[in-house]
């Protein structure tokens, strides 16, 4: 069954390149990515894990785990890890998980027969402290991930997990949000000391209440 939004993100254990680990546990009371691969020793899988592991300071600095699967075993994984390091310029610092029985593959729905009966499809799944699940993305197989947008997208959960506010299109870390429409005028001048802009009675700016 496909997870959706707002679902407790399925906990499993399972033996990765850093050894074993209980997801739920691993993600401790921060954020956490699990992001799905097809398969070892492919083109723009080895790119992408080498992207996700220079921008990992950044994840860090967001209290946000990383956690990569395919479907190959953990002895194929740590084999394709010194290729990442030769072509990418940078060390694996975070664990795939060996899948060899599609154990987390069929969890979270990571294989769709229609792309591929047996390979995982480019998932991205992003969960809250709370363990709920609040993105899911899939890619083809042949379209590398955007670490950028990922980014961007956990700081808008982030910031719309502590306050009544969205971000509107395009929106970038430091910008202007936009406020919920379930906060009255007369409370958004309390919550939001900086102020706000009214377009709309439904559509009011305000500046990042965390800047």
């Amino acid at each position: 069954m496909a997870i959706r939004l707002g679902d407790e993100a399925p906990d499993f254990s399972a033996d990765t390149t850093e050894g074993p680990v209980k997801f739920h546990e691993y993600l401790g009371d921060g954020w956490g990515i699990l992001f799905s691969h097809p398969k070892d020793f492919t083109p723009v899988c080895t790119t992408e894990l080498g992207g996700f592991a220079k921008r990992k300071a950044e994840f860090d600095k967001r209290n946000t785990k990383l956690i990569a699967v395919s479907v190959d075993s953990v002895e194929s994984h740590n084999r394709w890890r010194s290729d990442i390091d030769e072509t990418q310029g940078t060390a694996l610092n975070f664990p795939i998980i060996g899948d060899e029985d599609h154990k987390v593959a069929d969890l979270y729905d990571m294989i769709h027969p229609n792309a591929n009966d047996t390979l995982t499809v480019r998932s991205v799944f992003i969960i809250a402290p709370d363990k709920k699940v609040k993105l899911t993305l899939t890619y083809p197989a042949s379209t590398g991930r955007n670490v950028d947008e990922i980014i961007r997208v956990l700081d808008s959960l982030q910031l719309s997990a502590k306050f009544p506010v969205s971000t509107p299109v395009d929106w970038k870390d430091g910008e202007d949000v936009i406020i919920s429409p379930a906060v009255s005028d007369a409370d958004a001048k309390e919550k939001f000391p900086k102020g706000f802009r009214k377009v709309k009675d439904y559509l009011r700016y305000t500046p990042q209440p965390n800047k």
